[in-house]
C-alpha cells in the first residue's frame, strides 16, 4: 500500500499508482474499487467520481501504461547515440524492462476489447508504435511498405514480450535476457521485413 499523502485534486492519479502497486502483487484479478477506496484511506464511493466500474479502471490503466512505456522508450532513445543499432538496443531493453516489471499491466494493456484493438487505450497505444516506428530508421525516398513497416512493429512487441515472458515465469535468468535481446535485435534489423519496411518494392 502506497503511503503517499495526496489531495483531492489528484485523488485519480493516487487510485492508478495503488492499482499498479496491487497488479504487482495480485494481477488484475485482485483489483477492485473498493478495496482501491480502502489503500488509498478515502470512501468507498470515492473512486467512482473517476471510474464508473471497474472497466473504466481498467482502461485508464491500460491508456497509462502505454504512456508509461512511451515515456521509458522516449527516454531511451534520448540516452542513446545516433548509431541505429545502438538506439534499438536502448529500445529494447527499456521495453522489455517494462514487461518484466510490470508483467500483469502489460498484459492488461494488450487486452482487445470490442472493436478498438486495444480498447479505450487506442490512442495511447498508437503513439507507442508511432515512437517505434522513430526508432527502425530512416525510410527511403519512397517511403517503404506500409504493411512490412507495420508488421516489423508488431514482430518487435511480440517479441521483446515473449522474452519478458520467459523472465517472468523463470525460464531464464533476468541477467540472461541481456543476450536475448542483442540476438533477437540483430536478427530483426537484418532481416528483409525490415528491408521492405524502410524500401518500397
Amino acid at each position: 500500500m502506497s503511503d503517499r499523502p495526496f489531495h483531492h485534486g489528484n485523488l485519480r492519479a493516487a487510485l492508478l499508482d495503488e492499482a499498479v502497486l496491487v497488479l504487482r502483487e495480485s494481477g488484475v484479478d485482485g483489483l477492485s474499487l473498493r478495496d482501491l477506496a480502502r489503500r488509498t484511506g478515502v470512501s468507498h464511493g470515492a473512486p467512482r467520481s473517476h471510474f464508473v466500474d471497474r472497466q473504466a479502471l481498467l482502461d485508464a490503466l491500460a491508456t497509462s501504461g502505454f504512456d508509461r512505456l512511451t515515456a521509458a522508450v522516449r527516454r531511451a532513445l534520448a540516452g542513446s547515440g545516433s548509431d541505429l543499432a545502438e538506439r534499438f538496443h536502448a529500445v529494447a531493453h527499456a521495453y522489455v524492462e517494462f514487461a518484466i516489471d510490470d508483467a500483469a499491466l502489460m498484459e492488461l494493456m494488450f487486452q482487445a476489447k470490442g472493436s478498438g484493438g486495444v480498447g479505450a487505450a487506442g490512442e495511447s497505444a498508437a503513439t507507442l508504435f508511432t515512437v517505434l516506428d522513430g526508432a527502425m530508421g530512416p525510410r527511403s525516398t519512397d517511403g517503404g511498405d506500409e504493411g512490412a513497416r507495420t508488421a516489423f512493429k508488431m514482430l518487435f512487441a511480440a517479441t521483446m514480450q515473449g522474452i519478458a515472458a520467459l523472465v517472468a515465469s523463470r525460464r531464464i535468468e533476468r541477467r540472461d535476457a541481456d543476450g536475448l535481446i542483442e540476438a533477437a535485435t540483430d536478427m530483426m534489423l537484418a532481416s528483409d521485413l525490415r528491408a521492405r519496411a524502410i524500401t518500397a518494392a
